[in-house]
């Protein structure tokens, strides 16, 4: 006697709802991946930046500013091009009070001894979890600590 082959009911119901569960998971895992890759070009993006301006300051001889549009949701060196902030991300800028305008321009100057005219852009994820990026004013390091949600 021959047994027929093939699936039965049951064993194509379970591999249906794993694939389900699979489909329904994936667009939540992307996104997450998504944003959580965002977050990390940025801040690579803003501490290059603020390292390139500290270098273009000292080997030039002349200022340099790294600026952030709180309002706009920009930032990058002055005379270069600018890059937009990604939706899911959030700026804020502690500057000297000469160094932020009306508009919500934050600047922070690096001068050509070296040191910088001070303070701090935080880079914060939508959970409030991210990284406060300090430009010390007399050596103009730029320094990371996290920052807890």
């Amino acid at each position: 006697m021959r047994r027929p082959r093939g699936f039965t009911l049951v064993e194509l119901l379970v591999v249906f709802a794993i694939a389900a569960l699979i489909v329904g998971i994936a667009p939540l895992a992307f996104q997450r991946l998504r944003e959580s890759a965002e977050y990390r070009d940025t801040l690579r993006a803003i501490v290059s930046e603020m390292r390139l301006a500290r270098w273009r300051a000292m080997s030039s001889g002349a200022e340099t500013r790294f600026s952030v549009d709180l309002r706009q949701r920009w930032y990058g060196l002055d005379g270069a091009p600018r890059h937009a902030l990604a939706p899911a991300l959030t700026l804020r800028a502690t500057v000297a009070s000469q160094e932020l305008d009306s508009s919500g321009l934050a600047s922070i100057r690096f001068l050509p001894g070296g040191g910088a005219s001070g303070g701090s852009i935080d880079l914060l994820r939508a959970s409030g979890a991210g990284v406060r990026l300090r430009v010390d004013w007399l050596t103009g390091r730029v320094e990371q600590e996290p920052i807890a949600p």
